[in-house]
């Protein structure tokens, strides 16, 4: 048995592999959500679904509101781009970049990591379909887990090595598809979209939608979430979109 890990759950279609390819590695999975203010918080409820589905030992969402420090479309009143060309996609960091995000997620994981007893942290970070993020380069991944082992009490006392597991970093959308396919993954449940509507709907234009549409496209795959929606009767939806606290 693999032991304790620690899956950073979105809600998102990344995030939701990265939660079935750990538990298929064996590990009893504690999967950890945050609400930092992002526009789509409905992907929250998205998490809190597919944690039951996926059959994660425990789920917590902690709270941390970055709408304070802001500089960032998903957590101020800023416009998220829609309808980019594709090579303006992999160019720059994009605005829906959140300041130090990944530092904040991955320290939040580490310190539960810390209370479990647990030295495997997962991650859903990619570079390939998406470069724009300095906080998923390998690079960034690597310097967090010496930042773990030594400014946590585990790692200083010797009682195990953290590890940063970030299993899509090189993989394609499509092949990340594939694999949550493969691992019975509900994409139906998954939520990509940076500005969905009230009652939870896709977009379809901001570029995390058009990266989803590409990517099951190029896996000859129906994306399930598209329907989904549309087979939901708007009572649903409003169901859904009013499910967080």
């Amino acid at each position: 048995m693999a032991g304790k890990a620690v899956v950073l759950l979105s809600g998102g279609l990344d995030s939701a592999t990265t939660c079935a390819l750990a538990r298929e590695e064996g590990y009893t999975v504690y999967a950890l959500s945050v609400d930092y203010g992002q526009r789509h918080r409905i992907e929250l409820e998205r998490a809190r679904q597919l944690a039951r589905r996926l059959g994660v030992a425990e789920h917590r969402i902690v709270a941390v509101d970055l709408r304070a420090i802001g500089g960032s479309a998903l957590t101020a009143d800023i416009p998220v781009p829609k309808d980019r060309p594709a090579e303006a996609l992999a160019q720059g960091i994009p605005i829906t970049y959140v300041p130090a995000r990944n530092t904040l997620l991955l320290a939040l994981a580490l310190g539960y990591a810390e209370t479990l007893g647990a030295f495997d942290i997962f991650i859903g970070a990619n570079v390939l379909d998406y470069s724009g993020y300095p906080d998923c380069r390998p690079e960034f991944l690597r310097a967090f887990e010496t930042l773990a082992q030594l400014a946590t009490q585990a790692g200083v006392e010797g009682r195990g090595r953290f590890r940063i597991h970030a299993p899509l970093l090189y993989l394609t959308k499509a092949e990340i598809i594939r694999q949550g396919q493969r691992l019975g993954v509900d994409y139906a449940l998954t939520l990509s979209c940076y500005d969905p509507d009230p009652q939870g709907r896709p977009c379809g234009h901001c570029d995390a939608c058009q990266l989803r549409k590409k990517g099951f496209a190029e896996a000859g795959i129906a994306d399930p979430a598209e329907a989904g929606l549309a087979s939901a009767s708007p009572a649903v939806l409003e169901q859904s979109a009013g499910a967080l606290p």
